[in-house]
């Protein structure tokens, strides 16, 4: 009798059926290890994210209602046992209302700066065409302005001042004496013409004035007339600037007196 084994025909069955069903198992992992991976280990660990979102920058101002939420947190963890006191919650709670006054207060004083500058512009606006005083010895020339005014500071009563003409180049032009006995602010006029009568070209020209002052010879400050063509709003910080013919800009605050015409 020939002894048949019952399992002889079924292990090849088994091993099948797990043959099978390993390569049932890789072929639905395969896919997937393909899409994310390139076969070489170095490479998976130092390749980059697929999709790299820049994050959207936060505001980390606090705010008062964030100091609110601070509060409130401090309340809610606080020892039962040793409770905030009064006058601390009331401390705090009135630092929170000085930091927004502040704040508020901050707002108010740009919009009064908003509407101080307008003011001024609309002031300023008002000196085109006309002759304003500024600090500085120099003057624009033309054949219709014809000389330079302006006006000699000094410390007392000078019997003579001496009033020198130079043109940019520092080359003196002419000069010419002025009363200064009454002392002060002298007004001083030049007529636009150099030693020999004859007018100058147009350009910019300087004043120097000098005179004797305890006995012994000073220079002395000089003051000279523009004429304003144009004025600029400027900003906040510097105002309204007076653009002059000639001569640049100044700004308003600078300007130490006004000419009827």
């Amino acid at each position: 009798m020939n002894l048949v084994n019952p399992y002889s025909q079924s292990l090849p069955q088994v091993g099948a059926s797990s043959s099978n069903t390993s390569a049932s198992t890789t072929a639905s992992v395969q896919p997937q290890t393909t899409e994310s991976s390139t076969g070489n280990p170095f490479l998976d660990n130092v390749r980059l994210p697929d999709s790299n979102a820049t994050p959207e920058p936060n505001d980390n101002m606090l705010k008062q209602e964030d100091f609110f939420a601070l509060l409130s947190q401090q309340l809610s963890m606080q020892d039962p046992f040793k409770p905030v006191e009064n006058d601390q919650m009331i401390a705090q709670m009135a630092s929170f209302s000085t930091v927004d006054g502040i704040a508020n207060l901050n707002q108010e004083i740009l919009n009064l700066n908003e509407v101080m500058s307008s003011s001024q512009a609309l002031q300023a606006s008002s000196l085109v065409g006309r002759k304003v005083l500024i600090p500085s010895d120099s003057g624009h020339v033309t054949a219709e302005s014809g000389g330079v005014s302006g006006v000699v500071s000094t410390p007392e009563a000078i019997e003579k001042i001496t009033i020198r003409v130079e043109d940019e180049s520092g080359q003196l032009v002419t000069t010419f004496e002025i009363d200064g006995s009454e002392g002060g602010n002298v007004e001083v006029e030049w007529d636009g013409l150099d030693s020999k009568g004859e007018p100058v070209a147009d350009g910019i020209y300087s004043l120097k004035a000098s005179g004797d002052v305890e006995g012994q010879s000073q220079e002395l400050p000089v003051s000279t007339y523009a004429h304003v063509t144009s004025v600029s709003l400027g900003n906040t910080s510097s105002g309204p600037i007076l653009n002059l013919r000639g001569l640049g800009g100044i700004l308003l605050s600078d300007v130490l007196a006004v000419s009827e015409t």
